[in-house]
């Protein structure tokens, strides 16, 4: 099921009276679908490389784009890598952007990481739902 459609559901999910005893495995993924749908019409800072590229991290091994809610996440993030003497160069780019343009111009498998140094981080992997299925992991291959 693709964004549009897990997208829907949530939608006629939510209008439905909810049981009383609450699914949490249902609950757990109605919160994932809404945080995805916050960060596609979020505008976020992405880090540059030295060359002007957007600054990625390798974790997991997969390569993430780094992006922040704001310039104090941005701060937090510097701190905690020991970098905050150094100045990070950033672009404004809208979240939806990033997971349906950036990530399948990529010649490599990468998703996106929020706020990575913060109470409120997310993660957003290179996956069927949230990147387009041509360059999702766990899509089909192409022949």
């Amino acid at each position: 099921m693709g964004f549009e459609e897990e997208w829907s559901s949530l939608h006629t999910e939510a209008a439905a009276p909810r049981p009383t005893a609450a699914d949490p495995v249902a609950e757990a993924r109605r919160a994932a679908w809404q945080q995805l749908a916050e960060f596609r019409e979020r505008v976020v800072l992405v880090p540059l490389d030295e060359r002007g590229g957007l600054w990625t991290a390798g974790l997991g091994g997969l390569d993430w784009i780094c992006v922040f809610s704001d310039e104090d996440a941005l701060s937090r993030f510097a701190q905690a890598r020991g970098e905050a003497d150094r100045e990070w160069p950033f672009r404004r780019v809208r979240g939806a952007r990033l997971l349906d343009e950036v990530v399948p111009a990529l010649d490599f498998p990468c998703g996106v990481a929020l706020n990575p140094a913060g109470p409120e981080g997310a993660v957003f992997p290179p996956v069927r739902g949230i990147v387009p299925d041509a360059v999702a992991v766990d899509g089909e291959v192409a022949a």
